[in-house]
């Protein structure tokens, strides 16, 4: 198989079209309808600040199930014994700002371009993207995003500043999951870190299967820190750029 160009008033070609390394498409803009058409067919961007906006569906695709999460005995001892603060959607730019920043092993530069950054943070605005922050001494230094849609939470990326702290956040942001039904976390690609936690990986075609089934579902949508988030079924109608 082999990718395909668009242009921004195209749709996305089948996922099944993209090649072996899961790329499927390269063009189109970030606009909040195209990310939330192509997160809802299990496509996500992933690109470099120099490059051409290119769209990946990989196959097979890392999952995590809230209830299959294990919390081992020292993360279980972290989370007892940290002095720590967490918070939901109180500073969503700075954690996408901080993992965008934050130096990766293997990695040069980062695939959080400002273009994407700023894509994200009206999501956010609209009360589909979030993010969950750990605070020690009153200074953030820690947390993660991602996209909600449905049943379904579309992890992005995390950052620590000081150790542990980014499991603290995902400790927390999986307890969430738990209490608000979410169904599934796309982790997107495998890691052996993520296996430590519970995820594991599937077919792409059964990934596509679980979104249409959960994306069915209300979103929750709006602020998750300070109450005023409420179910609704998600309309294209009304998102607007």
């Amino acid at each position: 198989m082999s990718f395909s160009f668009i242009f921004n008033n195209e749709d996305f070609p089948p996922v099944q079209q993209s090649t072996a390394e899961g790329l499927l498409a390269i063009g189109g803009d970030l606009g909040i309808p195209r990310l939330i058409k192509a997160y809802s067919l299990g496509i996500f961007p992933w690109f470099s600040e120099d490059d051409p906006i290119m769209w990946w569906s990989p196959d097979p695709r890392m999952i995590l199930k809230p209830a299959d999460f294990k919390t081992s005995k020292s993360l279980k001892k972290i989370v007892r014994d940290s002095q720590y603060e967490i918070k939901i959607d109180t500073a969503f730019e700075e954690v996408i700002s901080a993992c965008g920043s934050m130096p990766r092993q293997g990695q040069e530069g980062t695939w959080i371009t400002n273009d994407l950054k700023t894509a994200f943070i009206l999501l956010h605005k609209i009360g589909l993207a979030h993010s969950f922050e750990i605070f020690m001494d009153n200074e953030l230094v820690g947390g993660l995003y991602g996209l909600s849609l449905g049943k379904v939470f579309f992890g992005e990326s995390m950052f620590y500043k000081v150790n542990n702290a980014s499991k603290l956040a995902f400790y927390h942001f999986v307890n969430f999951m738990k209490e608000h039904d979410f169904a599934l976390i796309d982790a997107q690609q495998e890691t052996n870190h993520l296996k430590s936690l519970g995820a594991y990986a599937i077919e792409r075609a059964h990934f596509i299967e679980l979104l249409a089934h959960y994306l069915a579902e209300p979103t929750l949508q709006g602020n998750w820190g300070n109450g005023t988030a409420k179910l609704l079924k998600l309309s294209f109608d009304n998102i607007r750029n």
